[in-house]
């Protein structure tokens, strides 16, 4: 007999004091940026295109494998109109193994020719202009405006979501909320700014506030986590 599935317990509703998050943000970011001196943007990218590209592929995909895949797609496809008149068939295949290809493929295209009609093949460097592309919302915009036109920009991806919660920072789970909540309390220069404390959030999340099981013993930043050894607040 199958053996009957457990509910997963929901979690503790938080309630965040604006100005506790604030202080919190002062005394963790040093800490975070001497332990991750390093931190920056995973994806491999030499121009603005490029990482446009690879931020679409990431949806659904680990930076890894994007990183895998564009090492010969960008020898392919250097141009907004090599991606805009390539083959969908073709483009398909090209990027297959980053999941949701079909999807991608079509917003790759539509994004591509979009730059050529409105913005003279180049990628656009204001929200709004973004946000005007196929395949683009916030986060993606906040990696472009961040990493390749050095606008501070706070990317809100599942590392971000989870230890801004764990940390009592926000408790909004939705993206666009938590965003502009971290753009109240994160200093937007000091440090590196808003693009860099999102990078030291996912190194983070990655080494080791993780999302099963945070290896809390062995965090940097231990004493300021109200979450610190509390199961209930993971």
């Amino acid at each position: 007999m199958a053996k009957a599935k457990t509910k997963k317990k929901p979690k503790k509703k938080i309630k965040v004091d604006k100005d506790q998050a604030a202080e919190r943000i002062e005394r963790i970011f040093p800490i975070l940026k001497k332990t991750y001196p390093d931190a920056t943007v995973s994806l491999d990218f030499t121009n603005p295109l490029q990482l446009l590209i690879a931020t679409i592929l990431a949806a659904q995909c680990t930076d890894k494998r994007v990183n895998i895949v564009t090492r010969d797609l960008f020898k392919k496809y250097r141009k907004p109109a090599d991606w805009a008149n390539a083959p969908q068939q073709q483009l398909e295949n090209d990027i297959r193994s980053t999941g949701f290809y079909k999807n991608k493929s079509k917003n790759i295209k539509n994004c591509c020719q979009k730059l050529i009609d409105n913005f003279n093949s180049k990628v656009p460097d204001t929200m709004d202009d973004l946000l005007s592309l196929a395949g683009v919302g916030r986060k993606t915009a906040n990696v472009m405006l961040g990493n390749a036109f050095g606008i501070q920009g706070i990317v809100c991806d599942t590392h971000v979501i989870r230890l801004s919660r764990r940390l009592f920072l926000s408790e909004n789970s939705n993206p666009d909320k938590l965003e502009f909540d971290l753009t109240e309390i994160v200093p937007k220069r000091k440090w590196g700014g808003w693009t860099m404390f999102s990078h030291l959030l996912v190194f983070h999340g990655r080494a080791v506030c993780k999302a099963r099981k945070p290896d809390c013993h062995a965090c940097p930043i231990e004493k300021h986590c109200p979450s610190a050894n509390n199961p209930q607040l993971w």
